[in-house]
């Protein structure tokens, strides 16, 4: 199976940003060993095991993250199948928000309110 231009480009940008943040993911990335066409196979066979059909991008990227980390996984052979790459879900109320430009948010100044003088009464005052 040759994966998609769409899966191969989503893999190999989150591996890539990966291994410049992460130094000792750097050094698994590097491995001659390991290449991304096999890592794509290594992904199609783990998917294939469980028999599901729809999983989340991060469950994508951890299987491409282990295959690079596990050297106990060697050149998986390939399977034949076809990989689609869904469009990120609308946000709704449980996701996060996305972030508030400078230009449309209105400052407002904060008041702090003015403290009541309290009196000590005197004998003399009752």
């Amino acid at each position: 199976m040759k994966a998609s231009d769409k899966f191969k480009t989503a893999i190999e940008s989150y591996l890539s940003e990966k291994a410049q943040n992460d130094a000792l993911f750097s050094a698994d990335y590097k491995k001659e060993s390991k290449n991304l066409e096999s890592c794509f196979h290594y992904i199609f066979g783990e998917v294939k095991k469980t028999g599901e059909c729809a999983f989340d991008n991060q469950e994508i990227f951890d299987m491409a993250v282990k295959y690079y980390t596990d050297d106990t996984i060697g050149t998986p052979a390939p399977v034949q199948c076809r990989v689609a790459v869904s469009p990120p879900a609308k946000p709704d109320l449980f996701s996060t928000a996305t972030a508030v430009s400078q230009s449309t948010v209105q400052k407002t100044e904060i008041v702090q309110p003015v403290k009541p003088v309290q009196k000590t009464l005197t004998l003399f005052d009752l």
